[in-house]
């Protein structure tokens, strides 16, 4: 019997690896930190990164020509690469999008305040690994070939995991799944992204997901510190008709908050550090303080997000800080503001989802926060 169960195991791995994508995801830390995923494009394949990112949907690499790029891909040199007419209908889904004399369709990718990349949206033959360590090809699969960014936007290609027509999520029509173990230790090697059946969907505690503008939004109903509740009307984090919400995201590492909520954390982190360090102000709208963050918050609680339907993400000291120079750090949650406005919508990053594996359920509308080391995640 138990033999006859294991088989039955066996074989549903098998059949759930045949419909799983994985690649590997690794942290780059520079002006931002950032996970990459490492896939293959074209044929003959070449190994591509591309920056991890839940808060858009655009799949694009850096192409050639890009003088001083230091990775690129030449499309040239692809028997399976194609551009897309202005005519076709995923050209007719974005939001900005243009022709070229060649009547080849120009997209124009804009992430925040001042950042910008555009190219050719085409076809191309993608290559992701399965958990029996195979490949699965992803055939004419659709993404943008990079022309052009901004000079502050030194990024060799973007994987954009939000949901909407052009999304790779929505051509595979499927889940997926990350595990983000330690963003700023570049040794370890089991931080993973998972498309398809194989997608760790159904481990840890589940919230209800909406998807709004191809975004992620979750219903963040409380915080807490040392398991006492901080006095925030949880009003503030719900969307309304146009705006507002909490939005998960990974094209970010740090938190940001509403304007009651970010203060509310911010009160209760002061009362617990301030009575042994001094304070920072070296750092605009930030709370910081002069020390090491792994000597100086020793024993500082553990702070928690509390979710529609019971999930929870618990943040310690590496979750909740960071350390920007040699003598000094900060708290690494933010107050949203933009233009010396504060913004209705909270935003919560991948430094708050480290140590979790983190499961995008998008057919049952629910996101799961599973606290795991990744390494687990691996067999």
């Amino acid at each position: 019997m138990n033999i006859s169960i294991a088989r039955l195991s066996y074989l549903q791995a098998k059949i759930r690896s045949q419909n799983s994508y994985e690649a590997q995801i690794f942290p780059q830390i520079n002006k931002h930190a950032l996970f990459y995923v490492n896939i293959f494009i074209g044929q003959p394949p070449v190994p591509m990164f591309a920056a991890m990112d839940t808060g858009s949907s655009l799949l694009w690499i850096q192409c050639s020509p890009c003088p001083g790029c230091s990775r690129i891909f030449d499309p040239s040199r692809s028997s399976s690469y194609a551009t897309l007419p202005c005519d076709s209908e995923k050209c007719r889904y974005l939001r900005h999008a243009y022709c070229t004399p060649n009547n080849e369709c120009m997209y124009l990718q804009r992430y925040g305040i001042g950042l910008s990349a555009s190219g050719i949206l085409s076809t191309e033959q993608l290559i992701f690994q399965t958990s029996d360590e195979g490949t699965m090809r992803v055939e004419d699969a659709v993404f943008g070939c990079g022309q052009s960014t901004n000079e502050e936007f030194a990024l060799s290609g973007v994987f954009g995991l939000g949901f909407d027509r052009v999304s790779l999520v929505s051509q595979l029509n499927s889940s997926f799944s990350y595990c983000i173990g330690r963003l700023y230790d570049s040794n370890y090697l089991h931080n993973k992204l998972i498309l398809g059946q194989g997608a760790i969907i159904d481990e840890g505690d589940a919230t209800p997901l909406q998807v709004i503008g191809g975004l992620y939004y979750v219903t963040l109903e409380a915080i807490s510190v040392e398991g006492i509740m901080l006095d925030i009307n949880p009003s503030i984090f719900r969307r309304d008709d146009s705006d507002g919400g909490v939005i998960i995201d990974t094209g970010t590492d740090s938190t940001w908050f509403v304007k009651d909520a970010y203060e509310a954390l911010r009160d209760a982190v002061i009362i617990t550090v301030d009575r042994s360090l001094m304070r920072s102000y070296s750092e605009s709208n930030k709370l910081c303080y002069y020390g090491i963050m792994s000597c100086d918050l020793a024993g500082f609680p553990t702070v928690r997000f509390h979710f529609a339907g019971g999930a929870e993400l618990a943040l310690g000291i590496d979750s909740m800080f960071h350390q920007p120079r040699a003598d000094t750090f900060c708290m690494a949650v933010n107050p949203t503001i933009i233009d010396d406005q504060h913004m209705k919508y909270s935003l919560i990053g991948t430094r708050a989802q480290q140590n979790y594996n983190v499961g995008y359920d998008i057919g049952r509308k629910q996101i799961t926060f599973q606290m795991t080391d990744c390494e687990f995640l691996d067999d």
